[in-house]
């Protein structure tokens, strides 16, 4: 599976914000958009609650010398990130969405640094798969208002067409100022 759109849209922004701190990469996965960031040349945390996925980003790490830390923690359960306050130049959170934690992604980046988010809207429920909780699923306009100490720098929502399945979503790019 290749990096998002976003990440990609927004590389020469990211690679300008991760000389600020390490890339932080929440709820990272098989590190999707944690590989292309430390291929990019970024320092790269990513963070998890499954070992099997950390294992394999690790093992794939590894293999292509990339500066990338897996990490396990349960960001859910826990609602707050385990780095230091400040010490992040840029957050990326792709399919991920635990309201609680917009606080401590807030305050984990540095000055001037970058959030990059992408994930569900409840749109996606009609679309026939996907999440379904509520919980998961972002409601109009709701992606901005999490993060009001930030500036928004773009916002987009809509139904937008991915390979086979369209997938209905919300993006953001933020600058902590």
């Amino acid at each position: 599976m290749s990096a998002s759109p976003h990440l990609e849209a927004e590389r020469i922004h990211l690679l300008e914000a991760a000389t600020r701190g390490p890339v932080l990469d929440l709820a990272c996965g098989s590190g999707r958009n944690a590989c292309p960031a430390a291929n990019w040349g970024a320092r790269v945390v990513g963070i998890d609650r499954s070992a099997e996925r950390l294992d394999a980003l690790r093992s794939a790490a590894r293999a292509e010398g990339l500066p990338l830390l897996p990490v396990r923690a349960d960001l859910e359960s826990q609602r707050q990130i385990p780095v230091r306050s400040g010490s992040c130049g840029a957050i990326l959170v792709f399919r991920f969405l635990s309201r609680p934690l917009a606080p401590a992604i807030v305050d984990a980046l540095a000055p001037g640094g970058l959030l990059l988010y992408e994930t569900f809207t409840f749109h996606q429920k009609k679309l026939g798969y996907g999440p379904e909780n509520p919980a998961f699923l972002l409601e109009d306009g709701e992606l901005p208002t999490l993060f009001p100490e930030l500036k928004i720098l773009a916002h987009w929502e809509g139904v937008e067409e991915r390979g086979a399945k369209p997938e209905a979503v919300a993006r953001l790019t933020a600058r902590k100022t």
